[in-house]
C-alpha cells in the first residue's frame, strides 16, 4: 500500500462520511417547513410541535454536515494538489456559487428561523425556512454540477496542462448533471421520508407498550398520522422519480462511461442483446441492452474489450474500477431503494381511509417495519455513491486525468496514514455526538408549546422563543 491507496481511502472516508448527512438534510429541511406551512394554515398545535420536534432534528444533522464538509475541502490542498491544479480553473465558478449564493442563503436564512420565531411576523418566519431549503437544494444543484463534470467533461479546453473553462452554461447544464441532480435530490425525500417513518414508528410502538404515559397532544397517538402519511407520501413519490431519473443516468452511463455500465453489471465482453441480473445466477435476456439504449439488441460493451480499447487509447494502464464493489454497489443500491420504496406503498395501502390512518390502527408489524426506512435508504444512498464514484476509476476526470497522477507531490505515506488516522478518530467522535443528540432528542419527542405570544407583548414574552431550536445549547 502506497501513500495514493490512503489517500483514496482517506477521500473516501470522509466523503461517505459528509454524505450521510447531505441527504437528510435537502429532504427533512423539505419536510419541516411542510409541517410549518400546515400550522401556519391551518393554526393547529399539532403541526407547531411537530415542526419543533422535526426541526430540531434538521439542525443536529445540519450542523454536522456543514463540520464534516469543511474537514473534507481540507484534502484537496493536502493530497490532491494535481487535480486541484488540473480542476481549479473549471470548480472555481460552480463552487463559488455554492458558497456565496447557496450556502449564504442557507445559513444565512436558517439563522433567521432559529431566532425569529418571537421576533418575526408568521409570514415572514415562515418564509425564511422555504429560503433556507431554496439554498440547500441549490447548493447541491452546484456541487453535483461540479461532481458531474469530472465524469463528462464539457465547456472547457486544456491549456497548459490545466482545465480552462469555456463556457460557464454548458457546465451548468451538463447533461450528467441535469439527469444526476434529480437522481440525487429525490432519494435525499427517500432517505427523508424513511428517517420520519422510523421515528413514527418508534413512538407509535412505545404508545403502546406504555399507554398510560402522558400523551403528546390530547388524542395522544393520533399526532403521528400527519408525520406517517407526509412521509409514506413524499417516499412514494421520491422513489418514482429516482427510478425514473435513474434511467436516464443509465442511458448516459451506456455512452459517456462504459466501463463503469460493464462493471456493474459484470459484463466481461462485448454483447448485443446483453441480459441484466439482478442477483448473480439469475438473468433477464435482452434487458440490460433494453435498459441501456431502449433497443433490445443493442451491443453493450464489456470490460475486457473496453480495456484493450482504452489502451491503445490512452496507454498501457489498468482501466478497470474494483469490480466486486461497483458490482455489489449497484445491487444494494437497487435492492434497499426497492424495499424503502416498496414499503411506502405498502404502509399507504395499509393506512388507507381515515380510520386507517389513525395511528392506533396501524399493524405493529407495520410499525416495526418503519423502523427499517432508517437504515435501508441511507445504505441505498452511499451504495449508489460508491457506484458513481469508484465506477470512475482509475480516472478523477473521465479521459482527462488519471487518479495516479491527482496526487500531491512529495506526500509520504506516513503523512497521510497520521492524518487518515486523525480524521477517522474526529469522525468517530463526532458520530457519537451525532447519535447521543438524536436517539436523545427522539426519546424526548414534542414537547409542549407555550401559548402564542400577545401581538402587543414585547419579545420574548410567551410564545415561542429561540431557544426551542436550539439543539446544541440544549444538551
Amino acid at each position: 500500500m502506497d501513500a495514493l491507496d490512503l489517500a483514496r481511502w482517506q477521500f473516501g472516508v470522509t466523503t461517505v462520511y459528509h454524505f450521510l448527512f447531505v441527504p437528510l438534510t435537502i429532504g427533512l429541511g423539505v419536510f419541516v417547513a411542510g409541517l410549518q406551512t400546515a400550522w401556519h394554515r391551518t393554526g393547529k398545535e399539532h403541526y407547531l410541535r411537530l415542526t419543533k420536534f422535526f426541526g430540531k432534528l434538521f439542525l443536529i444533522n445540519f450542523a454536522m454536515g456543514v463540520v464534516t464538509g469543511i474537514v473534507q475541502e481540507f484534502q484537496f490542498g493536502m493530497n490532491w494538489s494535481e487535480y486541484s491544479v488540473f480542476v481549479g480553473d473549471v470548480f472555481g465558478a460552480p463552487l463559488a456559487l455554492e458558497a456565496l449564493l447557496a450556502f449564504f442563503l442557507e445559513s444565512t436564512f436558517l439563522g433567521l428561523w432559529i431566532f425569529g420565531w418571537d421576533r418575526l411576523p408568521k409570514r415572514v418566519h415562515l418564509a425564511t425556512i422555504w429560503a433556507a431549503v431554496i439554498g440547500s437544494n441549490l447548493s447541491a444543484y452546484f456541487i453535483l454540477a461540479a461532481n458531474a463534470w469530472m465524469k463528462h467533461p464539457v465547456g472547457y479546453e486544456v491549456v497548459d496542462g490545466r482545465a480552462r473553462m469555456t463556457d460557464l452554461w454548458a457546465v451548468l447544464t451538463n447533461p450528467t448533471a441535469t439527469a444526476q441532480v434529480p437522481h440525487v435530490v429525490a432519494a435525499s425525500f427517500v432517505v427523508a421520508g424513511g428517517f420520519v417513518l422510523a421515528v413514527c414508528g418508534y413512538h407509535v410502538l412505545r404508545e403502546r407498550r406504555d399507554p398510560d404515559r402522558t400523551r403528546p397532544v390530547r388524542r395522544g397517538a393520533d399526532m403521528w398520522r400527519t408525520p406517517i402519511r407526509a412521509a409514506l407520501v413524499m417516499t412514494a413519490i421520491a422513489g418514482a422519480v429516482v427510478a425514473v431519473s435513474g434511467d436516464t443516468s443509465a442511458k448516459l452511463m451506456y455512452e459517456q462511461q462504459p466501463m463503469k455500465l460493464a462493471a456493474a453489471e459484470g459484463l466481461t465482453h462485448d454483447t448485443a442483446g446483453a441480459p441484466f441480473s439482478p442477483v448473480p445466477g439469475v438473468e433477464i435476456p435482452m434487458m440490460l441492452s433494453l435498459l441501456s439504449t431502449n433497443d433490445p439488441n443493442a451491443v453493450v460493451q464489456g470490460t475486457e474489450d473496453l480495456q484493450k480499447r482504452l489502451t491503445q487509447q490512452f496507454g498501457p494502464a489498468d482501466y478497470r474500477p474494483n469490480m466486486p464493489v461497483v458490482f455489489w454497489s449497484f445491487r444494494v443500491m437497487i435492492v434497499f431503494g426497492l424495499a424503502t420504496v416498496g414499503l411506502a406503498f405498502l404502509g399507504l395501502w395499509l393506512t388507507r381511509g381515515r380510520r386507517r390512518r389513525n395511528p392506533r390502527q396501524v399493524p405493529s408489524w407495520l410499525a416495526r417495519a418503519f423502523l427499517l426506512a432508517l437504515p435501508l435508504p441511507t445504505l441505498a444512498v452511499v451504495a449508489g455513491w460508491l457506484l458513481s464514484e469508484i465506477g470512475r476509476q482509475p480516472w478523477t476526470v473521465q479521459g482527462e486525468l488519471l487518479t495516479a497522477a491527482s496526487v500531491s507531490p512529495g506526500v509520504g505515506l506516513g503523512e497521510v496514514a497520521v492524518s487518515l488516522a486523525l480524521f477517522t478518530a474526529l469522525y468517530g467522535a463526532l458520530a457519537l455526538a451525532e447519535a447521543v443528540l438524536i436517539v436523545r432528542h427522539v426519546k424526548t419527542g414534542p414537547e409542549p408549546v407555550a401559548p402564542a405570544r400577545r401581538p402587543d407583548a414585547p419579545s420574548g414574552v410567551g410564545g415561542n422563543t429561540a431557544a426551542d431550536l436550539q439543539p446544541t445549547l440544549m444538551y
